[in-house]
């Protein structure tokens, strides 16, 4: 029963916060509608918060691949994947560049994480395998759905303009766009910190094997003839 109520509690408080996980992002959505006159743009409450969002889930991501060496390949792998995510989000930054600069940027990200991942590359599919089987990877995937294909199809102007017809106004058709991203990037990374959170190494487990050794060298097996 004890565990049973500690389940529970652990569950619950993981739900409050990622609710105010949730109402802290769409505060940002609010300020830059109703306080800073419709300003989503790329230096937005919005933009910023979805930016420092993505740089938090590469950092979680790289920082225990640097910990994690039994997972290093395929945690570098998938902060690398949210840092062409990143790059991609501040594109803005990089057209000074040039324009469309930023495709160089995360082209050279991406062959940098594959070069690191595959110095170990038999962690890579037993890594993504376990990635996919632990309960954090369906957030994670409902995230990038909506952020890849609900945000882009649902802020289709288009459809804006067919419904508010002479009325159109693209500021609404950006506030739907980026709340639905905002709320993707959202569950990625709760669904990120649960993940990397839950599959920390535990102290002391190291020390199993040494000490099953030691058994086995003290006391060992005869077969039956």
């Amino acid at each position: 029963m004890r565990n049973n109520i500690i389940l529970i509690s652990r569950e619950v408080t993981a739900f409050l916060i990622s609710g105010l996980v949730l109402v802290f992002c769409m505060a940002m959505v609010y300020i830059d509608v109703n306080w800073m006159n419709d300003a989503l743009h790329e230096t937005s409450f919005t933009e910023i918060t979805q930016e420092l969002m993505l740089l938090l889930i590469a950092t979680f991501y790289f920082l225990s691949a640097w910990q994690r060496p039994s997972q290093r390949s395929v945690l570098i792998l998938v902060g690398g994947f949210y840092s062409c995510m990143l790059i991609r989000e501040m594109d803005f930054l990089f057209d000074f560049i040039r324009h469309g600069a930023w495709l160089w940027f995360a082209l050279a990200t991406t062959a940098a994480c594959l070069a690191m991942a595959f110095r170990q590359p038999r962690q890579i599919l037993p890594g993504l395998a376990s990635l996919v089987q632990h309960r954090s990877w369906q957030m994670m995937a409902a995230g990038l759905l909506a952020i890849l294909v609900f945000s882009r199809l649902f802020g289709m102007h288009q459809l804006w303009e067919h419904l508010m017809l002479d009325g159109y106004n693209r500021v609404v058709k950006n506030m739907a766009e980026e709340g639905s991203e905002m709320f993707g990037y959202s569950l990625c990374l709760i669904a990120s910190a649960r993940y990397l959170w839950q599959t920390r190494p535990q102290p002391g487990a190291v020390r199993v094997p040494h000490a099953s050794r030691h058994v086995d060298r003290a006391e060992p097996l005869t077969m039956p003839r």
